[in-house]
């Protein structure tokens, strides 16, 4: 009875034993709390979400990456598109878009010869009054004796009283004044080693940077590999104005970060990486300053040399308010004095009596016009022709 009593006894014990020892084994195969917590840490700097609780399931395969939700604005974004490159109009299309803009405009200079000249009796007072008319355009006293002078013999001679015939005469005279026998070509054919340069100047007010973006545009358009160089370092808006224009027809701009650098040594930089980037045309926009400041005009001459210390300036274009008139002429020849111009830009010739300005311009400096601008479009730039100018004025 008691050996029995002692076999159950023992039994249970060894069972006990077995359970205890299996529980301890389940335990320790346990996976730690610690590992994948239920309550987030509001000072987690990587799962901090500043307070609220959260569950986490635990991690799936390596195979297969999950980002979780707090970290999703740290994922890489994708790059902001490149700006649209624009494709300038093509020097051709726009010259016929600036004729037919021309001859629509209100151009008192055309009008006012053509009704003077178509009249029965074409007598001394009418004559008066086509000088009168050629005076106002700006055309210039000396260019004005001339028109009129040959226009009187050629009347004389045909004895003509046809309109006709008489604005034949006056085209064909007209067109000899603007002459179109002057090179208004622009020297922008990149040399061996270096590229052309072309720098632009002027007053206060013109259009000087406008006028560079615009140009640039016309390069683009003839496939150039064109730099500008932001020397207008006074005006704060300038070197940015400039850059935009280069944005959009992809042309690097090369400016400095400084208000109020030296403008030479911003050319000077803008040469050399052109030279660097073998880029085919360096367009040099500079500050615009009055004719009689001295210092500032000096300052110019400065810029120019400092450029030939590398290369030579192929081109100084001056740029000009075709509404200024006779005051255009001043400017004209103080600048020429510093930085020897090679060519004229006139601007805002749409919509004026002073075309006879392009005349007087010509005569007075000995250079031509090369480019005309008649709107405020990205565009509205281009060659000038002698004989499309006449023919818009008296459309």
């Amino acid at each position: 009875m008691n050996e029995t009593l002692s076999i159950v006894i023992y039994v249970l014990v060894a069972i006990a034993v077995v359970g205890f020892s299996a529980t301890l084994l389940v335990r320790t195969r346990r996976t730690p709390k610690s590992m994948y917590p239920t309550r987030r840490d509001a000072n987690d700097p990587v799962t901090g979400t500043g307070g609220g609780t959260d569950t986490l399931e635990a991690p799936p395969a390596e195979t297969d990456v999950v980002v979780p939700d707090d970290l999703r604005g740290l994922e890489e974004t994708p790059a902001p598109p490149a700006p649209s490159i624009e494709t300038p109009e093509p020097v051709q299309g726009r010259l016929a878009r600036l004729r037919a803009r021309l001859a629509k405009s209100n151009n008192a200079l055309g009008k006012a010869l053509l009704a003077l000249l178509s009249r029965d009796t074409i007598d001394e007072d009418v004559w008066d009054e086509i000088e009168e008319t050629l005076l106002l355009a700006d055309l210039g006293t000396e260019p004005t004796m001339e028109l009129v002078d040959a226009l009187r013999q050629r009347v004389k001679v045909s004895g003509s009283q046809d309109p006709q015939e008489v604005h034949a005469m006056l085209r064909e005279e007209l067109i000899k004044l603007v002459d179109p026998t002057m090179d208004r070509s622009l020297a922008v054919t990149r040399h061996a080693e270096t590229p052309a340069i072309v720098m632009v100047v002027g007053v206060n007010g013109v259009g000087k940077t406008t006028t560079v973006g615009k140009l640039a545009r016309v390069l683009v358009a003839e496939d150039k590999d064109v730099l500008l160089g932001a020397a207008d370092t006074f005006r704060a808006a300038a070197a940015e104005q400039l850059a935009t224009w280069g944005q959009r027809v992809g042309v690097p701009t090369v400016r400095s970060e400084i208000d109020g650098a030296d403008p030479a040594s911003v050319a000077f930089e803008a040469v050399k990486a052109g030279i660097e980037g073998e880029v085919d045309v360096v367009l040099i926009d500079t500050a615009g300053r009055l004719q009689n400041k001295v210092g500032l005009m000096d300052e110019l001459g400065k810029v120019k040399r400092v450029i030939e210390k590398q290369a030579a300036v192929d081109e100084v274009l001056l740029v000009l308010d075709a509404t200024t008139g006779q005051n255009g002429l001043t400017q004209a020849k103080v600048f020429a004095e510093v930085v020897n111009i090679s060519g004229i830009v006139l601007t805002k010739l749409d919509g004026t009596a002073k075309g006879g300005i392009v005349v007087a311009i010509q005569r007075t400096l000995g250079v031509p016009v090369k480019l005309v601008g008649l709107g405020e479009g990205a565009d509205d730039l281009a060659p000038f022709e002698a004989e499309s100018f006449v023919d818009a004025l008296l459309s």
